[in-house]
């Protein structure tokens, strides 16, 4: 018998993990059978099981995957020099986010924010999956972290802010755009470069309007 290669078994758990995120996405997790999993790869339940036993060992994989890749994302700004600025980070995120491989559905439509959502409900009964969850966005956290400590580092931040504060706004706000996305529709990156861009620029403004009450008094 011919030994298969890891070339294609890679490429077979590629096509199944595609194939359930885009399951997910469209019908929720708990409407999902692996029956639906089974008809959206084409492929036999043992062919499928061979990877992975069930819906939630789908989940989790998937899970792990895109965290991980958002991590590696990030571990790569940090070596920029100078590191990207905010505004460009939540771009690079949201791209991720609506333009992964396994994001786009029949109609062409960005699945993954949907995804997103349906993994974070799944979460609140899902010890397995919240422990996951946790322990990946612990990883994108810290390497966020290492972006925010080399804007201290070339002066482009103030060394006496808390980079963990920072980085937990930051990423409050690529998630809060991720659930607008899914539920509202996309929105122009421009758009949203223009005003993190806006946001960022206030302390500059301020400090004008302060020296331009100084010198009216």
């Amino acid at each position: 018998m011919a030994r298969v290669s890891q070339a294609h078994l890679d490429a077979r758990r590629r096509q199944i993990l595609d194939g359930a995120a885009r399951c997910f996405a469209r019908n929720g997790f708990h409407a999902t059978s692996m029956q639906d999993v089974l008809k959206e790869v084409d492929l036999s339940a043992g062919a499928v099981y061979r990877y992975f036993s069930g819906k939630e060992e789908l989940i989790e994989a998937i899970v792990t995957e895109v965290l991980g890749t958002v991590r590696d994302m990030y571990e790569r700004a940090a070596l920029e020099s100078p590191p990207p600025m905010p505004d460009e980070l939540i771009v690079r995120t949201l791209t991720h986010m609506t333009q992964g491989r396994s994001a786009v559905g029949e109609d062409g439509e960005w699945l993954f924010p949907r995804l997103m959502i349906q993994v974070w409900a799944e979460t609140l009964r899902n010890e397995q999956l919240s422990a996951t969850l946790s322990e990946g966005f612990g990883k994108v956290r810290a390497a966020w972290v290492k972006v925010v400590a080399r804007y201290q580092e070339t002066g482009m931040m103030r060394d006496d802010v808390d980079p963990d504060a920072v980085v937990r706004t930051l990423m409050a706000t690529a998630q809060g755009l991720g659930a607008q996305y899914a539920l509202f529709g996309g929105f122009p990156h421009e758009a949203l470069r223009a005003g993190m861009r806006g946001l960022l620029s206030m302390r500059e403004a301020s400090g004008d309007i302060g020296n331009q009450s100084v010198k009216s008094e």
